[in-house]
C-alpha cells in the first residue's frame, strides 16, 4: 500500500467512486469465492452472525434492515434475510449481480453509499462491514448523521471501520490488476461520534485482519437525537 497518495485526491468524487466500483468489480470471486465458506480473510459466517446477535436476537421479526457495503450478500444479507426484511446497498454492479442471486429473499440497489438516501425511521437496524473504508472519511460522519435519522427509536448500527487513521491506494489489489482505495479515522475519532450523533456503543472489539485490523462498534440510537446548539462557528469534524 501507497500511504497518503497523491494520486487519491487529484481526481473527482466520480474518479474515486469509478476506482472503487471498478476495483470490486474486478476482486469479487477473488474476496469470496463461490461456495466459499470465508472470505479470503478468512471471516466466517459465524463471525457476522457474532457481529450481528444483538439485532438477530432483539429486532423484531420482520422489521426492515439495512446493509450499507453489503457486496455479493454473503453472509451479512442472507443472516438478516432469515428474520427481516433486508435492503443491501453496494457501489459494485458485479457484486449487486451476485447478491441479487444469493440472496433472493432481500432488495439490492446499486449506488454509492454516501449518496444514497431513505426516509425517517425508515430501519429497525443498518450495518455496515468493511465498506465505509472505501468511501473518502470526511463523509463518514454526515452519514453517521443520516443513519440517526433513518433509524427509529432504540435502532440498532453495527459497523466496522478503521482502527487507525489512514488514507492510502494499492496497485494489484487480492493479486488482481485493479487499484483501491481507503480512507478512514482511527477507533477514537468514531467513538466520539457515535456519541455525538445520539449513539450509545454497546460494544466495541479490534477484529483483526493480517499485519492490521479494523474496529467492531455494536451502538443504539438513544430514544431523541441530540439537539445541537448553534454556534458562531461551525466545528471541527474531528
Amino acid at each position: 500500500m501507497t500511504d497518503r497518495a497523491p494520486e487519491l485526491r487529484s481526481g473527482s468524487r466520480e474518479r474515486w467512486n469509478e476506482v472503487v466500483r471498478s476495483g470490486w468489480d474486478r476482486v469479487s470471486y477473488r474476496y469470496r469465492p463461490r461456495r466459499a465458506t470465508s472470505d479470503c480473510f478468512g471471516h466466517l459466517e459465524n463471525d457476522y452472525r457474532a457481529w450481528l446477535g444483538p439485532v438477530l436476537r432483539t429486532a423484531p421479526r420482520g422489521s426492515e434492515v439495512l446493509d450499507l457495503g453489503c457486496g455479493n450478500g454473503v453472509p451479512a444479507a442472507r443472516v438478516l434475510s432469515e428474520r427481516f426484511r433486508v435492503t443491501g446497498v453496494d457501489i459494485s454492479d458485479v457484486q449487486v449481480r451476485r447478491a441479487r442471486r444469493l440472496v433472493p429473499r432481500a432488495r439490492f440497489v446499486r449506488a454509492d453509499l454516501a449518496q444514497v438516501d431513505f426516509p425517517q425511521g425508515a430501519f429497525a437496524a443498518v450495518v455496515s462491514f468493511y465498506s465505509l473504508i472505501h468511501v473518502p472519511r470526511e463523509e463518514h460522519r454526515p452519514l453517521f448523521r443520516k443513519v440517526a435519522r433513518w433509524l427509529g427509536p432504540g435502532g440498532w448500527f453495527v459497523a466496522i471501520l478503521g482502527h487507525t487513521e489512514y488514507e492510502g491506494t494499492e496497485s494489484g489489489w487480492l493479486g488482481s490488476d485493479a487499484p483501491m482505495l481507503w480512507s478512514q479515522y482511527d477507533a477514537a475519532t468514531y467513538r466520539r461520534w457515535f456519541r455525538a450523533e445520539g449513539f450509545r456503543i454497546l460494544r466495541e472489539e479490534f477484529i483483526p485482519e493480517g499485519d492490521g485490523g479494523h474496529q467492531l462498534f455494536v451502538t443504539r440510537k438513544g430514544r431523541s437525537l441530540p439537539t445541537r446548539r448553534p454556534s458562531a462557528r461551525k466545528p471541527a469534524e474531528r
